[in-house]
C-alpha cells in the first residue's frame, strides 16, 4: 500500500468518532502506560521482599479476587452514580491504594492492600466500557472499542519495557509513578469527560420500555448468560498466554528470554495489525468471526503441543493472537448489544466477571493439568474448549433475529426505538442514528415477551 493509501486508511480508521471518545481513550492509554503492579508483583514479592513463592501467588491471586468482588458493584455504580462518578471512585482509589502497596511491609497488610488495588483497578472497566457505548454511534462502536483495545495494548507493551528499567532502580518508584499517572486520569475524567448516563424519559409510554434493570434481570437473561459463560471460556483459553506458556516452555528448557521473545509477538501483532483487521471485519457478519476467533484461540493454542523451537512457538502465539484481534471488538460490541441502555453498567460488569474469574480459575487449571498430566494435555483441553466455544458461539448466534446478528458488529443497543439519547448534550457528540436500533428493536418484539421480561430489550 502506497503512503498515501497508508494516511487514507488511517484517517478512515479515527475519522468521525466523538471528542468526549477521545478523552476517554486518552485516559486509557496513560493509564496503561503506567501500568507497573500488575507485571512485577511476584517479582517484587519474591526478589525485593524475600516472600516465597507460594505466598507471591497468594497475593497475585487476592488481587484478582479484588476485581471479581469488584466486576458487579462497579457495574451497579455504573448505573446508579452515573458514569463519571464512578471512574472518579475507581481511579482516585487504585491511585491511593497502589501508592500505599509500595510501603506497607507486614505480610497481612501486603496481601490486604493487593486485594484493594485489585478491586479498584477493576472497578473502572465497566463504566469505561458503558460510556464508550453511550457516546458513540451504533455503527461506529467496533471500530471504537478496537482502537480503544489497541490503546491498552499499545500502553501496555511499552510499559512493560519501561518497568523493567524502572524495577532495577526503585520498585516504589514504580508503585508510585503509577499511582500518579492514574491520579492524573482521574483529573482528566473530571476536567474533560461529562457524564454520559442516557436520562430516563417521563411518561406512561417510556415506562414499560424503561423498567428497572437489576442483577437480578441480568441473570435471568438467558441469552446474554450464555455470552458471559462463552466469554469466560474464551478468557480461559488467552489467560495461558501468561500462565500456561512460560511454565510449559520452561519445563521443556526453554529460558525466560526465550518466552519473551515469543510473547513478544501477541503485543506488537495487535499494535501493527489491530486497525487495518477491525477495518476489515468492521462490517462483516460477526456471527462467523466469533466462531472463528474462537477456533483460532483453541487451535493456536492447541498448536502449542508441537512446537519445539522459539520460532515455532512465536507461529503458534500468531496464530491466537489474531483470534484475540478478531474476538475482542466483536465480542465487546455483541455485549453491548444485548444490554439494555439503562442497565448498562450491570450487564458490562457481569461480561467483566466473566475475565476476573477466568484470571482466577486460569492459573489453577493450567497447573494442575500441567503437574498431573504434562503439558500436552493442556494445549489438547485448550483446543477442546475452543471447539465448544465455537459450537456455543454457532448456537447462540442461531438464535439471533437477523437484524441483531447483523447489527452485533456495530453494537447498537437495545432499547425502544428511536429512544437513544446517550449522545444528548455531550460536547462533540454526534447524535446515534436511530433507523438500526428501531429495526433491531422490531425483531426483538417479534421473538415474543419472554424475552421483554428477561430485561434483554428493556431500557
Amino acid at each position: 500500500m502506497s503512503v498515501a493509501g497508508l494516511r487514507r486508511a488511517a484517517r478512515e480508521s479515527v475519522s468521525g468518532l466523538p471528542r468526549a471518545f477521545w478523552w476517554l481513550w486518552t485516559s486509557t492509554l496513560v493509564n496503561r502506560l503506567g501500568a507497573f503492579v500488575a507485571t512485577f508483583m511476584a517479582l517484587y514479592l519474591t526478589l525485593e521482599r524475600g516472600y516465597s513463592a507460594s505466598y507471591a501467588g497468594l497475593v497475585v491471586a487476592l488481587h484478582g479476587l479484588g476485581g471479581v468482588v469488584s466486576s458487579l458493584g462497579a457495574g451497579v455504580m455504573t448505573d446508579r452514580l452515573g458514569r463519571r462518578p464512578t471512574l472518579l471512585v475507581a481511579q482516585s482509589s487504585t491511585a491511593l491504594s497502589v501508592a500505599l502497596l509500595g510501603f506497607v511491609q507486614d505480610p497481612v497488610a501486603i496481601a490486604s492492600v493487593a486485594f484493594l488495588v485489585g478491586m479498584a483497578s477493576n472497578a473502572s472497566r465497566p463504566a469505561v466500557q458503558a460510556m464508550m457505548a453511550d457516546i458513540v454511534r451504533p455503527e461506529d462502536r467496533i471500530r471504537a472499542f478496537s482502537l480503544n483495545y489497541w490503546a491498552i495494548n499499545l500502553g501496555f507493551a511499552v510499559s512493560s519495557m519501561a518497568a523493567g528499567f524502572i524495577a532495577e532502580v526503585s520498585y516504589l518508584a514504580g508503585f508510585l509513578l503509577e499511582a500518579g499517572m492514574t491520579l492524573a486520569c482521574a483529573i482528566l475524567v473530571f476536567v474533560k469527560l461529562p457524564e454520559s448516563r442516557p436520562a430516563r424519559e417521563e411518561g406512561p409510554s417510556s415506562a414499560a420500555s424503561q423498567a428497572p434493570v437489576s442483577l437480578g434481570t441480568v441473570l435471568r437473561d438467558g441469552r446474554y448468560m450464555s455470552v458471559v459463560g462463552l466469554s469466560f471460556l474464551i478468557a480461559v483459553i488467552f489467560q495461558q498466554g501468561s500462565i500456561g506458556l512460560p511454565v510449559a516452555m520452561g519445563a521443556a528448557g526453554f529460558t525466560p528470554a526465550d518466552y519473551g521473545m515469543a510473547i513478544a509477538v501477541n503485543g506488537l501483532l495487535i499494535v501493527v495489525l489491530q486497525i487495518p483487521v477491525t477495518r476489515f471485519i468492521e462490517h462483516r457478519d460477526p456471527r462467523r468471526l466469533l466462531v472463528v476467533s474462537a477456533l483460532l484461540a483453541g487451535y493456536g493454542f492447541g498448536l502449542t503441543a508441537f512446537a519445539g523451537s522459539v520460532g515455532v512457538f512465536a507461529l503458534t502465539v500468531c496464530v491466537w493472537t489474531l483470534a484475540e484481534i478478531v474476538n475482542a471488538p466483536t465480542q465487546t460490541g455483541l455485549v453491548v448489544r444485548l444490554s439494555p441502555v439503562h442497565g448498562r453498567g450491570r450487564y458490562q460488569g457481569m461480561y467483566t466477571l466473566s475475565w476476573a474469574v477466568a484470571s482466577l480459575v486460569a492459573p489453577l487449571m493450567s497447573g494442575f493439568v500441567i503437574d498431573r498430566y504434562g503439558a500436552e494435555w493442556l494445549w489438547g483441553l485448550c483446543a477442546l474448549v475452543g471447539t465448544v466455544a465455537a459450537a456455543g458461539y454457532a448456537l447462540l448466534m442461531r438464535r439471533l433475529p437477523e437484524e441483531m446478528g447483523a447489527g452485533a458488529g456495530a453494537g447498537a443497543p437495545t432499547g425502544t426505538p428511536g429512544k437513544e439519547t446517550s449522545g444528548k448534550g455531550l460536547p462533540g457528540v454526534e447524535a446515534p442514528v436511530a433507523h438500526a436500533d428501531a429495526q433491531a428493536d422490531a425483531s426483538i418484539e417479534a421473538e415474543g415477551p419472554a424475552d421483554r421480561a428477561e430485561g434483554v430489550g428493556t431500557g
